[in-house]
């Protein structure tokens, strides 16, 4: 015993944990899905097999065999659907996006849509709540919401808070560059020294902003302002560009420099300096 422990290489931990995390996946993968049924499926054949090479059945036997022969196949075309959705979350993985140069640009295109969607919804007074995941994960609030999985837009959004939606009430959580989950419950704000004109709405943003570090963009049914809770404060502006231009500043994308940068940045300042609770 000894000997074979003493025969164990740092590599072989390595290869341990690397099939450990790829049976993990899967397993996420087929968790809540037809899949899981279709691998019980698979495993009663599988029974089956053994019990007929143990009776001596050798047209059962002979007609499973040739069946396993062709298991790749049969897996391909069982679970296509869930195979096709782990491949596009690997690729939109962050270390992928990274390696491939397109992290930036994607979370850009999200920042500046978030922000035509709030100028949007404040112009027609329209209540919204829109959190954006940062390192903190939302997954336990996504799961509680309506699951979405698209790409954001401002057309998508604005279309989630108009009022004859199923899904206004509640909040919308974006994780990376998808819209997960619409419809979501937040926690309040446990804050007793909050002000008694701030509504349900602006104290579930800064509820989540004190649990987690997650940026949430409020608007006001009321009176049409656009603000943002982070880190348990309040912060007031105006504009899509200001509000895109915070949001990058938060989440950490790289903001080109532009002929504008100067009254931007005096923009994102004004943002950052009103409103404070």
């Amino acid at each position: 015993m000894w000997t074979v422990v003493q025969s164990i290489r740092v590599r072989d931990f390595l290869d341990i944990a690397i099939v450990a995390f790829v049976l993990y996946r899967v397993f996420l993968m087929f968790k809540g899905t037809l899949a899981v049924q279709m691998l019980a499926g698979l495993g009663f054949l599988l029974a089956a097999r053994f019990v007929a090479r143990e009776a001596d059945l050798y047209s059962v036997s002979f007609i499973l065999d040739n069946f396993w022969a062709f298991w790749v196949l049969a897996l391909i075309v069982l679970f296509q659907p869930e195979l096709r959705r782990t491949l596009a979350q690997a690729g939109r993985g962050r270390l992928l996006r990274g390696l491939l140069g397109a992290g930036s640009a994607e979370r850009r295109h999200v920042f500046e849509e978030v922000g035509r969607a709030a100028e949007s919804l404040a112009a027609k007074r329209l209540g919204a709540l829109i959190v954006l995941e940062r390192s903190s994960g939302l997954r336990h609030y996504a799961e509680l919401g309506v699951a979405i999985d698209a790409s954001v837009s401002a057309e998508l959004l604005g279309s989630v808070f108009q009022s004859g939606s199923p899904l206004h009430d509640g909040a919308v959580i974006i994780q990376g560059d998808r819209i997960s989950a619409a419809a979501c419950f937040l926690p309040l704000s446990r804050n007793l020294t909050l002000g008694r004109t701030l509504g349900a709405r602006h104290r579930a943003a800064l509820g989540l902003s004190e649990e987690t570090d997650a940026a949430v963009v409020v608007v006001s049914e009321e009176t049409g302002a656009v603000s943002l809770a982070v880190h348990g404060r309040i912060e007031s502006g105006s504009g899509a560009a200001v509000l895109a231009a915070r949001l990058e500043e938060l989440l950490g994308a790289e903001t080109p420099a532009t002929s504008g940068g100067g009254s931007l940045l005096a923009g994102v300042r004004r943002f950052t300096a009103r409103g404070k609770v």
